[in-house]
């Protein structure tokens, strides 16, 4: 089986439904998820299998609906049936909320990196930002149909912020603040100072 076609030789790639430049924004936006999810693959290959089973289950069902969502994004047909669901978006807002609980409060913005896998997991986050602003650009231009793909990212960075942070209590090492950041975070209701 040959991986190469020529098709694209010229300077256009397939989309389902037609042919495209390679710089349309359409093309940016699930590229990007593509940069997105090479990333989750790093972290998943740096993280301790047994210490992050949890996590290892939600990264490989991220890496099939990103896939399902550049499926998505990259579907030009009138007739379009989408891949990702709205069960993938609640299932991230669950599991944000289980890790803030994991995790001590927070009160500051916090540097990206602590441990490997983390580190890899702020850039997919930030990556994941990057995509989430494409698409919006892609639905100012007209798009249709691309609400639920751009919730899924819009949570998606959150569920990255706060697995990273799982990642580095887990592993022991302490995030850091940035030293100038005002108190931007209110502290959940319910939870008193000594519940790290």
């Amino acid at each position: 089986m040959k991986i190469y076609t020529r098709t694209g030789d010229t300077g256009t790639t397939s989309v389902i439904g037609g042919r495209v430049d390679k710089d349309d924004i359409r093309v940016e936006a699930y590229g990007t998820l593509d940069e997105v999810n090479a990333f989750v693959g790093q972290a998943m290959a740096e993280l301790d299998a047994d210490l992050f089973e949890d996590v290892s289950f939600d990264l490989e069902k991220i890496q099939h609906e990103l896939f399902d969502c550049g499926g998505d994004l990259s579907n030009i047909t009138k007739k379009k049936e989408p891949k990702l669901t709205y069960e993938a978006i609640t299932y991230l807002e669950n599991r944000i909320d289980t890790m803030i609980e994991e995790t001590p409060d927070l009160e500051k913005f916090i540097l990206p990196g602590g441990t490997k896998p983390a580190a890899s997991i702020h850039i997919a986050r930030t990556i994941t930002r990057r995509a989430e602003r494409l698409v919006v650009r892609l639905m100012k231009s007209g798009a249709e149909d691309i609400e639920r793909p751009l919730q899924y990212l819009n949570r998606l960075s959150d569920y990255f912020f706060a697995l990273a942070r799982v990642i580095n209590f887990r592993l022991k090492v302490k995030d850091v603040e940035y030293v100038r950041s005002a108190n931007v975070f209110k502290k959940p209701k319910g939870r008193s100072d000594d519940a790290n």
